[in-house]
């Protein structure tokens, strides 16, 4: 399962985008949930959804209802929310939402719970980022008492949340972010990490340390493939899209002190390419990647047509991924582990 402490796993990932130069509302939707079928049934280990509202570009504002959507219509794949903006939601219609998607999912869900960044987002919901921190202390407590089963009184209501999952709270949420207060957050917890970049696990492990706890799992950063046989042209086709991929991004993350992103300044497709932040690629090429680390594809990224999307994501499971599958015990043995 992708939630093991891994190198390597597969994933195929949706944010819903439709902006204006992109395919329809209707078609976007449609052909994800076809390509999630696709990617259960040939082994993709996981998809994942994210969260934003007030976005021109109709990205999803309710990934629950999509990660359900998916699980009805799949077997086999892990489905993750990652991230879910905790500071915009009551942590009670959270923690029963898990619970839900949980027993219809069979126990592939997986939800990961991060503070938010965006000023107008938060202005949206009438949250404060100056309350970030203390929304998410407040949200992880009620969340995971009430996932265990616990009924108790937060200031003047009860809280009693059933159906409970099939699994324990820590092996379905795991704590997102980008910072090091994230980080030391997650490990307060006793909760998995789902960092945004590699190097604040040494603050969480710093943490869990000082706290006498056992570091827990988390999932490694992954690199995100376009694969085409003709990689110039593969640019000139994804291009615009993950222009605009990265120019929202950027714009949400914007003000000073309130986001780790890396996309700041990456206006150009020059810049994205030389940034390598996504990698359009051959098969080969893919193989040679997939091989020494975990992989992911977002094939309808920026409202991309679906065709190209499908075209990506057929040479992955037909070209690629039979190469890479055994790779995880091989770089084991590799190493002597």
């Amino acid at each position: 399962m992708f939630h093991k402490n891994d190198l390597f796993h597969t994933n195929i990932g949706f944010d819903m985008r439709v902006p204006d130069f992109g395919a329809p509302p209707l078609t976007v939707y449609e052909e994800a949930l076809k390509m999630i079928e696709y990617a259960d049934a040939n082994g993709i280990d996981k998809v994942d959804f994210q969260e934003h509202h007030q976005s021109e570009d109709g990205y999803c504002p309710v990934p629950f209802l999509i990660g359900t959507a998916a699980a009805a219509r799949t077997k086999h794949i892990s489905i993750v929310l990652g991230a879910v903006i905790l500071p915009f939601h009551d942590p009670v219609k959270v923690a029963e939402q898990i619970a839900v998607a949980d027993l219809i999912s069979g126990g592939r869900f997986y939800t990961v719970l991060a503070a938010g960044y965006s000023p107008t987002e938060f202005a949206a919901f009438r949250v404060s980022l100056k309350d970030r921190a203390r929304l998410m202390d407040e949200g992880f407590d009620i969340i995971l008492r009430a996932l265990s089963g616990q009924r108790f009184m937060d200031k003047d209501r009860e809280v009693f949340v059933r159906p409970l999952p099939s699994r324990p709270p820590h092996e379905i949420v795991y704590a997102g972010g980008g910072t090091p207060a994230a980080a030391r957050r997650a490990a307060r917890f006793g909760l998995p990490m789902w960092p945004m970049n590699d190097a604040i696990m040494v603050d969480y492990e710093a943490e869990c340390a000082r706290l006498g706890k056992q570091p827990g799992r988390y999932i490694r950063g992954m690199t995100s493939l376009y694969i085409t046989e003709d990689p110039e042209r593969g640019w000139q086709e994804l291009g615009p899209h993950l222009l605009h991929y990265m120019k929202s991004y950027a714009k949400w993350s914007e003000s000073p002190g309130q986001s780790a992103s890396p996309l700041h300044g990456l206006d150009t497709i020059e810049k994205i390419r030389a940034a390598d932040l996504v990698k359009v690629v051959t098969p080969d090429e893919a193989i040679a990647i997939g091989r020494t680390r975990s992989v992911g594809l977002q094939p309808l990224l920026g409202g991309l047509r679906p065709d190209l999307g499908w075209k990506s994501l057929h040479l992955f499971v037909e070209k690629v991924l039979p190469a890479i599958k055994d790779a995880p015990a091989e770089w084991r043995k590799s190493q002597g582990l």
